[in-house]
């Protein structure tokens, strides 16, 4: 996959459909990266131009030295953009990912027309419990987060199911710096007021099954953005595209239909 040379840092991304076709750009929780999309994207219109990449201190991309702040991810989104030419995208932003796609859409509207905020919310945990999962990250590496995390993360059919070995390495898999970078950016982010006064277009999904963004607080935030549509994707949990990948492509479809993106 191909490597963006930015300021002081390498993006690992991929494109996805034909090169003139209206741009979606797929962004991934902590602790995963861009192939958790391999399974939506086949889903999705053909006419679509899909864009994936990895987050800094994930996949394929660089990983810098920790600690991150989340102005340091939005940077990184917005010049990735920049440098790849693309203006009015739908944002697509996972969890960590719809963080960042708060603050780029905050920061840099001219590049977004669109956005769809999954499984997160203005705030995601509390300084306190980021802290602990830092503090056990850098005295046992990513195997003492990993079952926690599975059991949040997935619904418990899901986690009956040989699949959740796939999910569970790729999480092991993840450079313990890029989590602990990326998990203080995430501690120290709370995007309640900027996000109230956005007026764009959104869609925001949630998953019942999911503990690390309850659906009641994922739909928090799409009350603070006016007009915004909520989907609730039923048995899916904080990955919901993973558990239900035709109900989340049909929600996201139906969206981007309504605003004229496909």
């Amino acid at each position: 996959m191909p490597l963006a040379y930015l300021p002081h840092l390498r993006l690992n991304y991929r494109f996805d459909g034909p090169p003139t076709g209206p741009v979606l750009v797929l962004t991934h929780a902590l602790a995963t990266n861009l192939t958790i999309w391999d399974h939506v994207i086949p889903l999705l219109p053909p006419t679509l131009r899909v864009l994936r990449y990895d987050h800094r201190g994930h996949g394929g991309s660089d990983t810098p030295a920790p600690p991150y702040a989340m102005g340091g991810l939005i940077t990184d989104a917005e010049r990735l953009l920049d440098h790849l030419n693309i203006r009015d995208c739908v944002f697509l932003g996972l969890s960590m990912g719809g963080l960042v796609a708060q603050g780029l859409a905050i920061k840099r509207l001219d590049l977004v027309r669109g956005l769809v905020l999954s499984n997160t919310a203005t705030k995601i945990g509390t300084e306190s419990v980021w802290q602990d999962r830092i503090a056990q990250v850098r005295q046992g590496g990513m195997m003492t987060i990993n079952a926690p995390a599975t059991e949040r993360i997935f619904s418990r059919a899901y986690r009956a199911t040989p699949d959740i070995a796939h999910w569970q390495n790729l999480m092991l898999e993840t450079n313990p710096d890029g989590y602990i970078g990326c998990a203080t950016a995430i501690a120290g982010t709370d995007f309640y007021t900027p996000t109230a006064s956005l007026r764009l277009p959104t869609l925001v999904i949630a998953g019942t099954e999911d503990a690390t963004t309850p659906p009641d607080l994922v739909r928090e935030t799409a009350d603070l953005i006016p007009g915004s549509r909520f989907a609730l994707i039923r048995g899916g949990g904080h990955l919901p595209f993973v558990e239900r990948p035709q109900a989340y492509a049909d929600a996201l479809i139906t969206f981007l239909k309504e605003i004229g993106h496909v």
